[in-house]
C-alpha cells in the first residue's frame, strides 16, 4: 500500500468522523505508512526510547489533562519532545481545545494538527475499519465471482473455457454477478477474502461472439452486488478422460490466496454439459458443510458401520 496521505485522509474522512484541521496545513502530503495508531503519553513524559513516531499519534483527554497541568516551559518541551520526530499527524479526540503551544509547535513542524468530535473509543473503533481497509493485502485474479445461495464463488479456468457464459446463466435463475474478468480480492482480518470487480464495468461481462453484456440493465438491481466473501473456488476445466477426478469428495483441495485457504472443486466440462445446477450444488454442498453435514463422510461411516456390523455377525 502507498499513497496514502493526510489530506487524503482528511478528504475521505472530515464528515465521518467529524475531523477539523487546525494546525500543520503544509504537511498535508505527510504519507501514512501503517494502519496502526498511537497513544504518545510515555513521550509527552519524556521516555521516546520505544515511541513509534511513524504510526498516527493520537491523544485524548488523559494527555491533554497532563498537559494543561504542566507549567508553559514544560508543556512546549513535552510537546517538542515529539513533535522532533516525523510524525504523520496527531488527532485530538472529543473536540479537545488544543493548547496553544501544541498548535504552534504543529505549523512550525509542518505536522498537520487534527480534532474529532468522536471520542477516543469511537474514533478508534471507525477509524481503524477505515485503515484496514486502506492497507489490507490485496491482488487481482483473473475470473469471475458470484453469489450463489448466498455463498460467494470464483470461477477461474483458461481464457474462453465458458466462465462468463457460466455466470450469465447463474443471474438468469436469480444469482448475483460480483465481478467478471478480474476480480479485485482484499483480505481481511482472520484471513477473510473479500473479491470486487473495476468499478468502470462491475455490472458488466463479456460474452465471446456477443459482446458487452450489463446484467443490471437485463436484469435488474438484484442481479449484481458490489462485493462478496470467497468462499469456494471453481476450476473449470476440460474433459480429459485420462485424468483422475475426485469422485468422492473425501479429498478436499484448497486454493491459497493471500494466505487465506480455501475449498477449491474441480468441474470438468465439454460441450452441451450444463454447468449451472452443478455450481448450485456445489454451493448448497458447502452450505451444509459449514452446518456440520458432509455427505461424502457420512457415506465412509456409512460403510464402516455396515462392515463392523457384518464383521460381528460372522
Amino acid at each position: 500500500m502507498s499513497g496514502l496521505t493526510v489530506g487524503k485522509l482528511l478528504e475521505e474522512n472530515t464528515d465521518r468522523l467529524g475531523l477539523t484541521l487546525l494546525a500543520g496545513s503544509n504537511g498535508l502530503e505527510n504519507v501514512v505508512i501503517s494502519p496502526e495508531m498511537n497513544r504518545p503519553g510515555l513521550a509527552l513524559t519524556g521516555f521516546v526510547d520505544l515511541f513509534t513516531y511513524n504510526r498516527i499519534q493520537l491523544i485524548g483527554n488523559t494527555e491533554i489533562l497532563f498537559l494543561n497541568m504542566q507549567p508553559k516551559s514544560r508543556r512546549i518541551e513535552s510537546i517538542d519532545v515529539i513533535c522532533q520526530f516525523d510524525l504523520p499527524c496527531i488527532i485530538l479526540t472529543n473536540s479537545i481545545a488544543a493548547p496553544r503551544e501544541m498548535v504552534d509547535v504543529c505549523n512550525r513542524n509542518d505536522i498537520p494538527l487534527i480534532v474529532t468530535s468522536l471520542t477516543t473509543t469511537q474514533f478508534a473503533h471507525l477509524f481503524s475499519y477505515y485503515l484496514e481497509d486502506i492497507f489490507a493485502p490485496a491482488t487481482n485474479i483473473h475470473g469471475t465471482l458470484v453469489d450463489v445461495y448466498g455463498m460467494g464463488l470464483l470461477f477461474t479456468g483458461r481464457p474462453g473455457i465458458g466462465k462468463s457464459e457460466v455466470t450469465l446463466d447463474l443471474v438468469e435463475r436469480g444469482h448475483r454477478l460480483v465481478a467478471d474478468d478480474i476480480v479485485h480480492v482484499v483480505r481481511k482480518s482472520r484471513g477473510v477474502i473479500v473479491g470486487t470487480g473495476n468499478e468502470l464495468t462491475r455490472t458488466m461481462i463479456e460474452i465471446r461472439g456477443v459482446g458487452i453484456v450489463d446484467v443490471r440493465q437485463m436484469f435488474g438491481v438484484r442481479a449484481v452486488r458490489t462485493f462478496k466473501r470467497i468462499e469456494v473456488e471453481v476450476q473449470l476445466v476440460d474433459w480429459d478422460d485420462a485424468k483422475k477426478m475426485n469422485r468422492t469428495g473425501l479429498d478436499e483441495s484448497m486454493r491459497t490466496i493471500l494466505d487465506a485457504d480455501i475449498p477449491s472443486v474441480e468441474v470438468p466440462i465439454y460441450p452441451g454439459k450444463y454447468i449451472a445446477v452443478i455450481v448450485e450444488s456445489i454451493a448448497l454442498n458447502h452450505l451444509l458443510k459449514m452446518r456440520g453435514h458432509n455427505a461424502a463422510q457420512d457415506l465412509a461411516q456409512r460403510q464402516l458401520d455396515l462392515i463392523k456390523k457384518n464383521e460381528n455377525r460372522s
